[in-house]
């Protein structure tokens, strides 16, 4: 199993007619090892038919323990030395695996232009990243991604996109993608892509202005609701981090912020995470629903 994953790492996608004679094993046999790696939580795709094949997720990479950097490298120049004298099609899929995990090596944060942008996440690791250059090379290249996609409701789905515009909004990173599936352009939240892999297809890009995508994310007017906040000066720090600093202004010895926001189920969350040091001035309805949550998480309900 073990070297049909380093198989799958260096050649992205294979019949199991080409394991099985490589591997000298039966069809049978790949297919059972392939159903265990796929239950080690390794994201294998397999697909029938004509055109089909065993493939395994371009967003996924050994974990980092698996080697150290200096590891990799003797490794490497060991192989490469052994490569000049043995002729062995092995050494060179090793060679190409190997070599392929430090090209795709990459530092989360990256400096251009005086800017630092950080595309990781607290105790990020490296998936994130792999997911953004695995989608940043689909957009540069026009190229054709298959996504398992989570939505906020926890409903898996598998989508072909043609990515198109990556952006960036209140630190979370999107792609801006033509959906197959819904003919439609569709915005996907790169944190919620379980995998993606290329396709091999590519795709002629279509012409989008920035008045194009949605900035609202899906939200539509009617989705949105008018707040007022009042924040207590402890808690300031937070709520510019959240609200926005030109969404606040103080009033007294308080401060107030007055903004629209997505109406969904994570907004009472959101305030009661505040502890108290929000509180909701308008809508009256809004004040209850925080007001009825709080009083759950008093009584341990």
């Amino acid at each position: 199993m073990i070297k049909m994953l380093a198989l799958l790492l260096a050649r992205r996608k294979l019949t199991a007619r080409q394991i099985a004679e490589r591997f000298e094993i039966s069809l049978r046999s790949v297919y059972r090892y392939i159903e265990e790696l796929i239950v080690a939580d390794i994201p294998i795709n397999v697909e029938r038919g004509r055109y089909g094949g065993i493939s395994i997720a371009d967003t996924y990479r050994l974990p980092a323990g698996y080697f150290t950097k200096k590891e990799y490298e003797a490794t490497v120049n060991a192989l490469t030395a052994m490569k000049s004298q043995v002729n062995d099609e092995a050494v060179d899929d090793a060679l190409e695996k190997l070599k392929r995990q430090i090209k795709d090596e990459r530092v989360d944060a990256s400096v251009s232009g005086g800017i630092i942008v950080d595309g990781g996440t607290w105790g990020d690791t490296k998936k994130f990243s792999d997911k953004m250059q695995v989608c940043e090379k689909a957009v540069k290249e026009s190229l054709c991604l298959d996504i398992d996609y989570i939505s906020r409701g926890g409903v898996h789905s598998r989508r072909v996109i043609d990515p198109h515009v990556l952006v960036f909004k209140q630190n979370i990173w999107y792609v801006y993608a033509f959906c197959h599936t819904r003919q439609e352009f569709r915005t996907f939240k790169i944190a919620r892509i379980k995998s993606a892999r290329f396709t091999g297809r590519g795709f002629e890009p279509r012409k989008v202005t920035r008045e194009d995508i949605p900035l609202n994310f899906g939200y539509r007017r009617d989705e949105l609701i008018a707040l007022e906040l009042e924040i207590e000066k402890e808690k300031l720090p937070d709520a510019e981090e959240w609200l926005g600093i030109d969404n606040i202004e103080p009033r007294g010895n308080k401060f107030v912020a007055e903004l629209s926001v997505p109406d969904d189920d994570g907004l009472v969350s959101k305030i009661l995470a505040f502890g108290g040091g929000i509180r909701v001035i308008s809508p009256e309805a809004l004040r209850e629903k925080v007001k009825a949550a709080a009083l759950r998480i008093a009584d341990g309900v």
